[in-house]
């Protein structure tokens, strides 16, 4: 049986899933993905591997189909409840998917594609129970493709195995000592490796309580945690900034009475992100919490985190979790010591198996001595690693210099009339790159030159922008993380 189920068995009258007024203890969750599963198989003894993709909202839903599939040997492929139709097909058609289970409030929105494949689309109320038994799984098994949203080309599918959700999980829950009591709020997209294995099957493996809410609401959410139950959050900087806000807008009293009930928590993330200082440190001003910063991909999970019980450095994302190993290699392939600038590299059984349907974009992504290259920069240094930024995308290369953008937009946070910014590379002849910033101002007006002045008591000169454009908002994927490539555009 695969684990995370055989974990399950351990806790059968314990609360699973918490949706609204709703609760679903272990026992139910067992219950119901056992119907699912012996539903797909149909009389079939297993799915050996067939792709089945399901767009439901967050809930328990979504988790009694993610079991299910599993169960009947089947491999998982969540939808994002935010995508387009074409986003859709293209999962669909790249997977060649046998089955689509979908939530009733999906049909009106699916039926561009349904009326060309109708038999493969099943609204999951019309699901009927069938008799059989459940396939023994196989730990090394593709369970699950996530679709990463890349910096060139389509989409790739990562195919992870059981064993490398397993490994996973285990990283995750000995390194943040999660316990059977715990009791987490899961406001991130089920599409996601963040959701899917940080919040949600973390609480599941460890016995705990994970609780829903399908759209992020900064209100309902501190109504949630003013309760008392919740004792874990789990998100990326962009809502951590945006219940901020909130808070800043509440009476004193409210203010008050949220902050005690934070102080209590056990432990807050943040991650999918660089997480700004400025935002740490209003937070724990708010909290009393140091936001955990921690690094991972959807083709590894998390790899590195900062310490649960010890010191946790603003800014860097700490040391290997239990199980990985990480080194960081210049251009030429070359190990480094720390206080260099070079690629993360990453391997365990964390690690993905493949990119799915794509050997050769598989193959590019690691080391003939089975190292994954994460593409990330990074520099190991106060005895912790520090991100400096995406090799494509954050890391400038202009005039000679590696510059990372992330530096700089961290110093632009610190000027009292930005509220957020990005920064990027343009091309240009002369310099090869040259540096650029978007502005979200906290008022109408700002003056460039004296800008300008200020950079050049926090920043050398070569690292201070040179085109300048203001916008509302920075242009973000569904996780708030800023898309670059789209920014670039923008200039």
């Amino acid at each position: 049986m695969i684990a995370l189920i055989q974990n399950a068995l351990k806790y059968e009258s314990r609360i699973a899933v918490k949706y609204a007024t709703e609760k679903y203890t272990y026992e139910d969750l067992l219950t119901a993905s056992e119907h699912i599963a012996l539903a797909l198989l149909n009389g079939k003894k297993d799915l050996k591997e067939a792709r089945i993709a399901f767009l439901v909202p967050p809930g328990f839903d979504y988790v009694k189909l993610q079991w299910g599939i599993w169960r009947a040997g089947g491999i998982a492929v969540p939808l994002c409840v935010k995508h387009p139709i074409p986003s859709i097909k293209y999962v669909l058609d790249d997977t060649k998917a046998s089955k689509i289970l979908y939530a009733k409030e999906f049909h009106e929105f699916l039926t561009p594609l349904r009326s060309a494949a109708e038999n493969k689309f099943v609204d999951i109320e019309n699901i009927e129970a069938s008799k059989g038994t459940l396939p023994d799984v196989d730990p090394q098994r593709r369970a699950m493709i996530l679709y990463t949203s890349g910096t060139t080309g389509n989409p790739k599918g990562v195919v992870t195995t059981h064993q490398n959700i397993e490994t996973q999980i285990t990283s995750l829950t000995t390194s943040w000592e999660w316990e059977v009591d715990d009791h987490i709020l899961n406001v991130l997209p089920l599409h996601h490796v963040h959701g899917i294995v940080n919040v949600l099957s973390c609480a599941l493996w460890s016995g705990a309580c994970c609780e829903f809410l399908p759209k992020f609401d900064a209100t309902k959410i501190f109504e949630i945690f003013c309760k008392k139950e919740v004792n874990l959050f789990m998100a990326v900087p962009t809502i951590y900034y945006k219940l901020i806000a909130q808070w800043e807008k509440l009476p004193q009293e409210k203010q008050k009475e949220i902050s005690a009930v934070l102080k209590e928590f056990r432990l807050m993330v943040s991650g999918s992100a660089a997480l700004p200082i400025s935002v740490l440190e209003k937070w724990r001003s708010i909290s009393g919490q140091t936001l955990l910063e921690r690094y991972g991909m959807t083709e590894m999970g998390m790899a590195i985190s900062n310490s649960y019980r010890n010191e946790r450095l603003p800014g860097y994302i700490g040391l290997p979790l239990n199980n990985v190993a990480v080194r960081l290699v210049d251009e030429n392939g070359k190990y480094v010591s720390g206080g260099t600038q070079a690629e993360i590299q990453v391997k365990g059984p964390n690690v993905f198996k493949e990119y799915w349907q794509k050997p050769e974009a598989t193959a590019d992504s690691f080391t003939t001595d089975g190292w994954f290259k994460t593409g990330d920069i990074a520099v190991f240094e106060n005895g912790a690693y520090r991100i400096l930024g995406r090799n494509s995308v954050d890391i400038i290369k202009s005039g000679g210099y590696k510059i990372s953008a992330l530096e700089i937009e961290e110093v632009l946070r610190k000027y009292p009339q930005i509220k957020e910014c990005g920064v990027v590379g343009l091309p240009d002849e002369e310099w090869g790159e040259i540096i650029a910033a978007s502005l979200i101002l906290e008022s109408e007006k700002i003056d460039i030159d004296e800008l300008k002045i200020w950079l050049k008591e926090k920043l050398p000169a070569y690292m201070i922008p040179r085109k300048y454009i203001f916008q509302d908002d920075l242009p973000r994927n569904v996780m708030g993380k800023v898309t670059k490539n789209e920014l670039k555009k923008m200039f």
